[in-house]
């Protein structure tokens, strides 16, 4: 009944406007309303209910609900606020984050619990700043020192992994990759060069005086250049989310140079709009739709799961001890690796391309999107408590006695 295109579709929609739904029933929690896409997606799936089929329709909107997720992810790398130590302390955390993906991953394989190092090791790194964002935002952290952190370790977390994935997990020999890499590179630092230098006045006035039309020229910029740099990266051999993302950074650079705060207040609104209201939940649903619960089912990969998680928090919490001179407290710092550890979305796309290229067991992408979800579910939930236990610990300073005026 609901196997054509169409009735795929309608009930991808609808799984997604019941998602927000289900999750505000576990507000306290705090649970992201993708987890509940991802489930919703595997209930009416093949393995489960089987009321849909992909085609190639869905998944061309499912692509295009990723590439928007990953565009909003370099939309919201604000180096201006994350730059300096931050920024510094985020990348050495990566890289030691890296390191210890490559020699867990190394170990797994040799013990026959993995297929393919280099997919399970960059999907170990990756933080899902996307997902955290809303959270420390609702918690009023976001403008703290501890919330710019989390900022340039989601940062980090999202953007060089997407570089990994262009650079070793492409298809294409490393040498050409890195060509390619490189030409990109150029081609996107003259992007952001022009970004930077462009302030004409009429186009801007344009731009602000079709966000109440019809017009909406902001939004269709954002899709021009999502179009425009993942067709470049696609057409050099490189994965397509890196465009987007060069894309999302490109697109804030232009939009936030001289535009009035209230414009670009209601542009972000109208592109959250767009993008959380539509495309990206498809992504998340068919992401569920996609999965292999019949492997997860498997006792192997049901083992994998708990190992996963644990080798998150480890691969991405170790390298918060980086943190130990910028935040104070023990239970801070743990929450801190708490949220470094969360990670989902480009989990899923990293497996989908090692199931895809044949270097990724299904059973191993089944588990490693499971603990990504399991990390969405607990990991964010847990640093909270912490952080209100760190400051309920915290005595409130004694108001200062004025001096006796008669004295």
């Amino acid at each position: 009944m609901f196997k054509s295109a169409a009735g795929t579709l309608l009930l991808i929609l609808c799984a997604a406007f019941l998602a927000p739904l289900i999750a505000a029933r576990f507000k306290a929690l705090r649970v992201p309303a993708l987890v509940f896409e991802i489930v919703l997606g595997i209930l009416i799936g093949p393995d489960v209910l089987d009321l849909v089929r992909l085609m190639p329709s869905i998944q061309l909107l499912s692509d295009i609900g990723l590439a928007t997720l990953i565009f909003l992810a370099g939309f919201e790398l604000d180096l201006a606020r994350v730059r300096g130590r931050p920024l510094g302390l985020a990348v050495r955390g990566w890289l030691i984050s890296v390191a210890l993906g490559l020699v867990i991953a190394a170990a797994l394989i040799a013990t026959d619990v993995i297929q393919a190092e280099m997919y399970v090791a960059f999907a170990l790194t990756t933080t899902a700043l996307g997902t955290l964002l809303p959270i420390i935002r609702d918690e009023g952290m976001l403008d703290t020192p501890f919330g710019v952190h989390i900022l340039a370790i989601g940062s980090v977390g999202e953007f060089l992994p997407i570089i990994a994935i262009a650079l070793f997990l492409s298809g294409t020999e490393e040498w050409n990759a890195a060509l390619a890499l490189a030409g990109f590179a150029i081609a996107s630092v003259g992007a952001v060069l022009l970004a930077l230098r462009a302030r004409p006045g009429r186009v801007r006035q344009e731009l602000g005086r079709t966000l109440r039309s019809s017009g909406q020229l902001y939004i269709r910029l954002a899709l021009v250049l999502i179009a425009l740099m993942t067709f470049m990266a696609s057409e050099l051999g490189l994965d397509f989310l890196l465009g987007a993302f060069v894309a999302g950074i490109v697109y804030r650079l232009y939009v936030s140079a001289g535009a009035p705060e209230a414009e670009l207040e209601m542009m972000e609104s109208k592109l959250e709009a767009v993008s959380f209201g539509y495309v990206v939940p498809i992504f998340f649903v068919v992401t569920g739709i996609k999965f292999d619960l019949n492997a997860l089912a498997q006792s192997t990969a049901m083992l994998k799961i708990p190992l996963f998680v644990v080798v998150l928090l480890v691969v991405r919490g170790l390298p918060v001890l980086l943190y130990r001179h910028d935040v104070a407290g023990r239970s801070t710092r743990w929450a801190l690796a708490l949220f470094s550890a969360t990670g989902l979305p480009l989990i899923v796309a990293i497996c989908e391309i090692g199931v895809e290229e044949g270097q990724m067991r299904t059973s191993t992408s089944a588990a490693l999107i499971g603990a990504g979800m399991i990390s969405v579910l607990i990991f964010p939930v847990l640093a909270n408590l912490l952080l209100r236990r760190q400051n309920a610990a915290v005595p409130p300073t004694a108001p200062s006695t004025p001096a006796d005026p008669t004295l």
